[in-house]
């Protein structure tokens, strides 16, 4: 076992412990989580990291394809038996007062899958219409899925996913440089139209039931049209970050998040309460905790003797950059506002889980990787 690693994830456990039961306490919204809850899922949760660690990945790999088929039934059925939570339909409710969440399980599947297919391409450059256009279809599918319930945090990182294994899948330079030169064509263009046709644009996604998306897409591309009640969240976010100062306001002494100026400071927003009660010195611990995580993960995959191995740590790699930058850089104003959590501070079970299982599958494949292919 890598006990750097453990000793990270139990850390995070117990910070997220600490933060969310301040964040919650006096959350007119919420009722306040307990810590003895809180132990309990997140010593489940563990108890799932070190199953992952000793099962054989290659195993999984092997079923990967209908894993897949699994996490697609799964995202269809939300339209017919799901709950509907802030304007989205995208978790069944279990007895007992749980929730799962499709669209954070299909994170690990597709990491699985794209792991599968890219192994078998035995390290050969990827062509275009053999190989890139099936694997974005295998990743476009729940992707469209997510889309429409609507998640656009969720399905933003599918992509990411995808980009990073297609990268370390040997893609070759020239379509690399086709697709960032698109990404960063489409940004800008969409840019544009969206500032210079924002009543048409902002009208047609109200009228086809996406007008928190409008209002999301105001606060970012065009501030000038967006109302104190848009922008709301992340102003009273910053302003909360930057009243921590150096070291804080103390813990569970969070004016704002206290007063409950700060919405969902309990899960997506819980980075505001880090700012606000430890100031820039627990925000940057917070990054260097994750940065040492990413750090083992990679010398894991530079280290494996296997072909599959660095593939699903490169996923899983991908996913985390994406979902820290992300969600601190929407709570400072920086990127558009998305609901995608903290990993492992957040509260969300599902999404704690599939966490867990991400980093104990990125342990076997250090505890495993001298055994023979079972592919």
């Amino acid at each position: 076992m890598d006990y750097i690693i453990i000793g990270i994830l139990v850390i995070l456990s117990v910070l997220s412990i600490l933060l969310i039961h301040s964040a919650t306490i006096d959350d007119t919204y919420i009722k306040p989580i307990s810590i003895k809850k809180l132990i309990t899922v997140n010593t489940v949760c563990i108890f799932a990291f070190i199953l992952a660690s000793l099962f054989n990945y290659k195993t999984l790999l092997k079923f990967s394809p209908y894993i897949y088929l699994i996490g697609i039934v799964l995202l269809i059925g939300i339209f017919f038996f799901g709950s509907e939570k802030n304007g989205a339909r995208g978790w069944y409710e279990i007895p007992g007062g749980l929730d799962l969440q499709p669209a954070e399980i299909m994170k690990i599947i597709l990491v699985i899958i794209l792991t599968y297919i890219l192994y078998r391409k035995n390290q050969e450059p990827l062509l275009l219409i053999r190989d890139v256009v099936p694997v974005v279809f295998v990743v476009f599918i729940p992707f469209m899925l997510v889309l429409v319930q609507p998640d656009l945090g969720n399905a933003i990182i599918y992509l990411v996913i995808l980009i990073g294994m297609l990268w370390i899948g040997n893609l070759k330079y020239s379509h690399a440089i086709i697709g960032i030169a698109i990404l960063v064509g489409g940004y800008f263009l969409f840019d544009y139209l969206y500032s210079h046709n924002h009543e048409v644009i902002g009208t047609f996604l109200k009228e086809k039931g996406f007008g928190h998306w409008a209002d999301r897409l105001d606060t970012y591309f065009a501030p000038e049209f967006a109302s104190k009640d848009q922008t709301y969240h992340v102003d009273n976010a910053r302003l909360a970050i930057g009243s921590g100062e150096l070291l804080g306001r103390g813990y569970m002494k969070g004016d704002m998040i206290h007063s409950g100026k700060i919405p969902y400071s309990y899960s997506d927003s819980i980075f505001v309460v880090i700012g606000e009660e430890f100031g820039f010195v627990g925000a940057a611990g917070i990054l260097i905790l994750y940065f040492i995580l990413i750090y083992r993960l990679i010398l894991i995959a530079i280290n494996s003797k296997s072909t599959s191995g660095p593939l699903i740590i490169v996923g899983i790699v991908s996913m985390y950059i994406y979902q820290i930058f992300q969600n601190i850089g929407m709570m400072v104003g920086i990127i558009p506002l998305t609901g995608i959590t903290l990993p492992f501070i957040s509260y969300g079970g599902t999404s704690l889980l599939i966490n867990m299982v991400a980093i104990g599958l990125a342990m076997s494949v250090h505890l495993h990787q001298e055994e023979d292919s079972v592919l």
